[in-house]
């Protein structure tokens, strides 16, 4: 399993007016995923972002931050017309399932209770870890897109429990902006992670605050704490102490 350092052209949960700009960069630099929000641009200019990361080699990411069913369901139907690979967030995985149907489209749902925006999680880690097998189990679903570090609590087990619980990929959401939170990321088993204004707003540790410099951190740290690199190191420390 590939361990994806998803780039989100977005600051506080809305996509940049200069994000054309940052998918240059991320290219260059070879971030192969990519993504963005239904909000803070209009449908035809994230079309354009959309060609630009697939013309480049990469995998795109919509991700949904609508309140409510209808926005949703307008937000997937312009994920159609964008043509993205990947639908992340949102609710309402009944309404959006049947508006997906065919279109070859990968749908993440948030598992839990999405609460205002900028989004956090919220309820318990049984709730979620219950609302997580229930989406984990509906036809058109293929993975999860958890807003972990939006918890108000034990992040890590709610990570674990979460990746315990379900046999479909976890992707993990907002607010990831150091090299241990990624690392944690792939001992609780996640797919992979996004990261967005920690990146764009150099908060990432790194040599500097360029967009540039911040990618390479992220995905240094990325290939450090990658599921295969973790699971081979303790296989090697186990073989050593026999």
């Amino acid at each position: 399993m590939t361990f994806k350092f998803i780039f989100m052209l977005t600051r506080n949960d809305r996509t940049v007016e200069d994000a054309a700009d940052h998918v240059k960069t991320a290219l260059d630099c070879g971030v192969r995923h990519i993504g963005f929000k239904d909000i803070g641009l209009p449908v035809a200019a994230l079309k354009q972002l959309n060609s630009e990361i697939k013309a480049g080699g990469a995998t795109s990411y919509l991700e949904v931050v609508s309140l409510d069913i209808e926005s949703e369901m307008a937000s997937a139907t312009a994920a159609k017309e964008i043509g993205v690979d990947y639908l992340l967030g949102g609710t309402n995985a009944a309404a959006v399932v049947p508006i997906l149907h065919g279109s070859g489209i990968k749908y993440y749902p948030f598992p839990g209770e999405i609460i205002g925006h900028p989004s956090v999680l919220g309820g318990s880690v049984e709730n979620i870890v219950s609302s997580a097998i229930v989406l984990a189990q509906t036809p058109g679903v293929d993975g999860l897109d958890l807003l972990a570090y939006r918890f108000n609590g034990d992040v890590a087990d709610l990570m674990k429990c979460v990746c315990k619980a379900v046999n479909v990929p976890v992707i993990m959401a907002g607010s990831i902006d150091t090299p241990k939170r990624i690392e944690t990321v792939a001992i609780a088993g996640g797919d992979g992670f996004t990261i967005g204004t920690a990146a764009l707003d150099g908060i990432f540790p790194a040599d500097d605050k360029a967009l540039r410099t911040q990618l390479e951190a992220i995905m240094s740290a990325t290939k450090f704490s990658s599921p295969e690199k973790r699971l081979k190191n303790l296989n090697a420390a186990n073989n050593s102490n026999q």
